[in-house]
């Protein structure tokens, strides 16, 4: 039995960012996939403040969205649908087959499925009372 002490703190973005380059490193070694590359999309507004934006990466043929946002004032204009076409064309120029994205029941499914995102898991009471949703997209074959 390990005689190490573990300890709850709260980690800085410098810790999770050091924690990914861990896992990518050995996601690449396992796989011998290492075609890694961060992705994002920005709108800012004139004073550079970010108002809409879309973050992840792309990896092995896939783009996974972490990060889906525009600021309410925005939203209903068509920003959200340009923004993720954006992303999608960066995705099939990087050769990606497939986006894949995680949402809760209370922010934007539907918005997704109207893109043409297909849901294929659901994690219920997460958080309590809704639920956690993974969609996929499938991109053109050959497109990248």
């Amino acid at each position: 039995m390990s005689t190490q002490r573990f300890r709850y703190e709260e980690p800085s973005l410098a810790d999770i960012e050091y924690l990914e380059d861990r896992l990518y490193e050995f996601n690449r070694a396992a796989t011998g996939i290492t075609d890694g590359q961060s992705l994002g999309v920005f709108l800012r507004d004139a004073t550079q403040s970010i108002v809409a934006a879309a973050a992840g990466h792309t990896w092995g043929g896939t783009c996974e969205l972490r990060q889906v946002w525009v600021s309410e004032p925005l939203r209903r204009q068509g920003i959200g649908r340009d923004l993720l076409a954006e992303a999608e064309l960066e995705a099939v120029r990087r050769g990606c087959v497939q986006i894949i994205l995680t949402t809760h029941s209370f922010q934007a499914p539907e918005f997704y499925e109207k893109l043409g995102f297909e849901p294929i898991s659901e994690v219920a009471e997460y958080p309590r009372g809704y639920s956690q949703v993974v969609f996929r997209k499938r991109l053109p074959a050959g497109a990248g």
